[in-house]
């Protein structure tokens, strides 16, 4: 019998089936299988028992088997990765059981999200912090002026009072890459060797994170935007130095090392002194799904080559077309291109507009604040055609809003 060949991702994804998907940022499709995975779960579950002797091997089974495939794709021990709910949890836990003294300084990069930087915020505020500004947003060049210029800004920025780093992977708004392993390596050499803390919710399954990941003290991520896994689950990869200076902050009976009455207390002294309690095991195995479809798709070079091929299609057709101006001045170095719009007199387009007009037909995108612009998202799934299409889309709106 001949071998049937395997079935194309993109086809494994019902949502891409009836409209134009530019998303992948904000919350992937989830494949097929990873949904069968997830049921399949739920089944099994009931099947032995939900709370029963039974469970438990296929529990830890399901759990320990995806902490051991984020370890690989991170490059580090399984002994350093805690799985989180979402991108900042993974942030926040680790990084409130440090031992601050108050007149301690975080640099935080100014395009950092909002929801990390409010908690940073409110770090600041309890701890009698100071936080403090590192300018990376306008760096729009290529990657070995971006390297060189974060390099120079991060050595005029840190004081002697600098306790903490804090700078994104893969910049949300501008679509901009961080050397990560760069930055870590300088601050090793820094007196007090402050920590580094990564928001990895863009970088975990459209780049290579392992250097980055590896290199950091913490490295959070999300299972659900471009590893198009479930929502609900995270993942954060954190350092030896961070295991050995960091308390548990919120406290539950998977932070302990031995449960049960009478357990004393005891943390676990590895990455699962910042895991809480119950979390869905469903949600592990279709995490571990979907990442298993993408490493089928080829290595991490090789699905970020297929990713920046689509995007860098979109960021060149968008330089053919008068009113369109990309945040960034060369092809992206991942699947973010972001831009403004402007009418065939100058005048600028509403992003909320936009989106809404091209959510008419179909094709869907995102509006960002901070810089207020329209964000689409290429990933290995994206094709030619769809990407063609919505800049033809775009290019008729333009001249619609010449009235």
């Amino acid at each position: 019998m001949p071998i049937e060949p395997p079935i194309p991702l993109r086809d494994l994804m019902p949502a891409l089936g009836n409209k134009l998907y530019f998303n992948y940022g904000g919350q992937g499709p989830l494949p097929t299988p990873s949904l069968a995975a997830i049921s399949a779960s739920f089944a099994t579950i009931q099947e032995l028992g939900p709370f029963s002797d039974n469970v438990w091997p296929y529990v830890n089974r399901t759990v320990s088997g995806l902490r051991q495939r984020l370890a690989a794709w991170f490059g580090v021990v399984p002994e350093r990765v805690a799985f989180t709910e979402n991108v900042t949890s993974g942030c926040v836990l680790p990084l409130w059981g440090l031992p601050w003294q108050a007149g301690d300084e975080l640099l935080v990069s100014d395009a950092e999200h909002y929801g990390v930087v409010a908690a940073l915020e409110e770090l600041a505020r309890r701890h009698r912090l100071r936080v403090t500004s590192l300018a990376v947003a306008d760096l729009t060049g290529d990657a070995d002026a971006t390297a060189a210029a974060v390099g120079q800004r991060l050595e005029a920025a840190l004081t002697p009072r600098t306790r903490l780093v804090v700078l994104s992977h893969l910049l949300w708004n501008t679509g901009q890459t961080m050397p990560i392993a760069a930055v870590a390596a300088r601050l090793a050499g820094y007196p007090r060797h402050p920590w580094l803390l990564v928001d990895a919710a863009q970088s975990l399954g459209s780049l290579p994170v392992a250097e980055a990941a590896a290199a950091a003290d913490i490295y959070a991520c999300t299972g659900h935007k471009w590893c198009c896994g479930p929502e609900g689950l995270g993942a954060v990869a954190v350092s030896q130095r961070l295991l050995e200076a960091s308390s548990p902050t919120l406290i539950g009976w998977r932070t302990l090392e031995h449960d049960g009455p009478g357990a004393g207390g005891g943390y676990h002294r590895d990455a699962r002194r910042f895991e809480v309690a119950t979390s869905c095991t469903p949600l592990f195995a279709g995490l571990d799904s979907s990442l298993q479809l993408l490493e089928a798709e080829g290595d991490a070079d090789a699905r970020l080559a297929a990713i920046r091929r689509r995007s860098s299609q979109l960021w060149e057709g968008l330089q053919q077309m008068p009113g369109i101006h990309t945040l960034l001045a060369v092809p992206p170095p991942a699947g973010l291109v972001s831009f403004t719009m402007a009418d065939p007199k100058g005048a600028p387009l509403d992003p909320e507009a936009v989106v809404k007009q091209l959510g008419d037909r179909g094709t869907w995108l995102r509006t960002l604040e901070s810089p207020r612009c329209l964000r689409a998202c290429t990933h290995l799934v994206s094709t030619a055609e769809e990407v063609e299409r919505l800049l033809t889309q775009l290019a008729e709106l333009i001249q619609l809003s010449a009235g």
